[in-house]
């Protein structure tokens, strides 16, 4: 008889209770691919006696105590579904140092204190794994981490918040305001009762963390992408945006090249942008997720698939679970870390970029003139320019072509105290174009 490879699950949520589902209806599948059964141990939550329906578990198998099951000797390999930073770093970290192997879902963690785990992970010689941390069930990180590697990745973009993707996209087929497409998305159940991790790129920052540790070789932190959310897009964005042939999206850019002073560095944002329709992330609908990746070699990569919800997520933590308990069976390790290239992280203001700039300006001569200095003073060039209306109506569309962001900032900033320019309507960053 083979030894049973046994499970810590944490947390039992809407992805643990289907992570539960999973390991019961495929036991038998498993167990084949895996080359030994897989048993759960024991499951931590906060309220043991919960009703959870026809879930196929013994009740005995709840506990309240996350740490002394994590510690148990007849565990093997650590699940860890219950998300946020403390007690998850704690429990993982224990179980790493004692050379029990670790899946999590667990993109808050990872993205700000990755380092940690990894470091855990190398002192007991144990694997940590966490494709279900971005993009859901999209095969995603297992590429960049393993079948890119012998590649040099450049730039990846995407869109892994599907429910910023869905008030987007219902904003762009409707014309609803914020406001509504959020009403939607909430009565939907694609959006939170607190959407703010959300809508202000929180959780899109996370994982475009990840995602360029991943890519460029270099430990990425939450703080050090620039973020922006999407409650200011307005429907007149969208219509100015379909105008221009483009659509917007909230987008995750990481990028790997030359500094403003030559030196090889990273750069990672997360903000709202426009795209053209003829871009492959451009028909990303409803509450999808894809990732674009460009490497020197292979050219251009798109992934693409659900990014969120108990079954799809569940679905990589399975994959996860499968990967790790062969290593364990094999008696090896997975590759560890690869942050050898250790790369210095570029401000936003030294990211080049394009602009779209709304402004509502005074209906009189000069003022085109006025304006174009302002950004001839800054070295910005200009693309386009669109007038209309008259008197109060006035309004100048301007898109730029790219420059430094910072360039772009100090461009805006003088506009505003111009006595022709009477407001900025909106300022959008402009992608996927010359």
């Amino acid at each position: 008889m083979v030894k049973p490879v046994r499970l810590a699950l944490l947390g039992c949520g809407t992805v643990g209770a289907e992570v539960v589902r999973l390991l019961h209806e495929q036991s038998a599948d498993l167990a084949a691919r895996i080359g030994a059964p897989v048993e759960i141990a024991g499951i931590a939550v906060r309220r043991p006696n919960r009703s959870r329906g026809d879930l196929p578990v013994d009740p005995a198998l709840f506990t309240t105590d996350a740490l002394g099951l994590v510690k148990r000797d007849d565990v093997d390999v650590v699940v860890e579904v219950v998300g946020g930073i403390e007690p998850a770093r704690t429990w993982l970290v224990e179980a790493l140092r004692a050379g029990k192997s670790a899946v999590t879902a667990n993109k808050a963690l990872l993205a700000e204190d990755g380092g940690t785990l990894h470091d855990a992970a190398a002192a007991g010689g144990a694997d940590l794994y966490y494709e279900a941390s971005v993009a859901g069930a999209i095969p995603l990180l297992r590429p960049l981490r393993e079948s890119l590697h012998g590649d040099s990745i450049t730039r990846v973009t995407g869109i892994v918040n599907g429910t910023t993707n869905f008030i987007l996209s219902g904003m762009d087929a409707t014309g609803a305001s914020f406001t509504e497409a959020l009403e939607e998305a909430t009565a939907l159940g694609y959006a939170e009762a607190d959407p703010t991790a959300d809508v202000e790129g929180f959780d899109a920052a996370a994982k475009a963390a990840i995602l360029a540790s991943l890519a460029f070789h270099t430990r990425v932190g939450a703080a050090d992408v620039h973020r922006e959310g999407i409650t200011e897009v307005s429907a007149a964005d969208m219509a100015s945006a379909k105008a221009m042939g483009c659509t917007i999206k909230l987008l995750c850019i990481a990028e790997r090249g030359p500094g403003a002073d030559g030196t090889e560095s990273v750069s990672v944002r997360v903000h709202p942008a426009m795209i053209p329709r003829s871009h492959p992330l451009a028909s990303v609908g409803d509450a999808f997720n894809a990732v674009f990746v460009e490497a020197v070699a292979a050219g251009q990569l798109m992934f693409y698939g659900r990014g969120a919800g108990g079954a799809p997520t569940a679905s990589a933590v399975l994959g996860d679970i499968v990967a790790v308990a062969r290593n364990r069976l094999a008696g090896v390790r997975a590759a560890s870390e690869s942050a050898y290239a250790d790369l210095p992280i570029r401000p936003m203001g030294e990211a080049v970029t394009r602009y779209h700039i709304s402004l509502d300006v005074a209906d009189r001569a000069g003022v085109l003139a006025a304006v174009a200095g302002v950004f001839a003073r800054h070295d910005v060039s200009i693309a386009t320019v669109r007038q209309s209306g008259r008197e109060a109506d006035a309004s100048l569309v301007i898109v730029t072509h790219r420059a430094p962001d910072a360039a772009l900032a100090a461009t805006v900033e003088e506009l505003r105290g111009l006595d022709i320019v009477r407001s900025i309507a909106s300022v959008l960053r402009v992608e996927g174009g010359q």
